[in-house]
């Protein structure tokens, strides 16, 4: 089964998260977190910031790895590396996603791409101790 490396960006302000709803695709109107493909010879960070550059035209600031996702889809395996990150100048603008929106974690009722349960679940857990 093929395996598709991405990366996701937890994007941080205050005590919210942003999150991104899909606009196109199997998982068209559930939330995920933006990110996207690393491309052969880029690093994770490299690759996040070209993503939100693409997808959002945002000046990404990567601050720190938070976790790695393994998760089996019917058709590919998914490995994510996701990172802890923020926007300094706040300014992005939509560009592939339907919508977005700041939440607090678990405070909010969201369908989710089913691989990103994992790092809801994990900021969920942060959150809580």
């Amino acid at each position: 089964m093929k395996t598709i490396n991405v990366v996701a960006a937890i994007i941080c302000k205050d005590d919210k998260i942003m999150i991104a709803k899909r606009g196109y695709g199997e998982f068209e109107g559930m939330y995920e977190f933006p990110g996207g493909k690393i491309e052969p010879g880029e690093t994770p960070e490299n690759a996040l910031i070209r993503e939100l550059k693409e997808e959002m035209n945002a000046h990404l600031i990567v601050d720190e790895f938070f976790m790695h996702v393994h998760y089996n889809y019917p058709t590919f395996i998914l490995e994510m590396d996701c990172f802890l990150c923020h926007i300094p100048d706040n300014h992005y603008e939509l560009l592939e996603h339907e919508d977005c929106k700041w939440i607090i974690p678990g405070q909010e009722d969201v369908v989710w791409v089913p691989a990103d349960l994992q790092i809801i679940e994990k900021l969920i857990a942060r959150n809580q101790a």
